[in-house]
């Protein structure tokens, strides 16, 4: 008998819900402290997982929490890109 294959969750560092990986966009800080918005998943480094809306963007932001989770502050060019590809999805 196939077990059921399990689907991996991670926590949005803006509004704390648990939800399926594939459903959050990884940010990875990597080995040489770059700033990389993960599309696929498997970038070395420590990352952090936000939802694909707005408003957790602007909380994560605000409250520095992807600061926090990075341990580095977030380039401009980062925030936009992720702003914009939020933005994409969402129209």
């Amino acid at each position: 008998m196939p077990g059921v294959k399990r689907v991996p969750q991670r926590i949005c560092v803006g509004c704390g819900q648990t939800r399926g990986k594939k459903e959050l966009i990884r940010i990875v800080r990597t080995p040489d402290y770059q700033i990389k918005i993960d599309s696929t998943g498997k970038i070395s480094g420590r990352g952090a997982y936000i939802c694909r809306r707005l408003e957790c963007l602007s909380a994560a932001l605000n409250d520095k929490k992807l600061v926090k989770a990075l341990r580095k502050e977030l380039p401009q060019e980062i925030i936009s890109a992720l702003e914009k590809e939020i933005s994409d999805e969402n129209y």
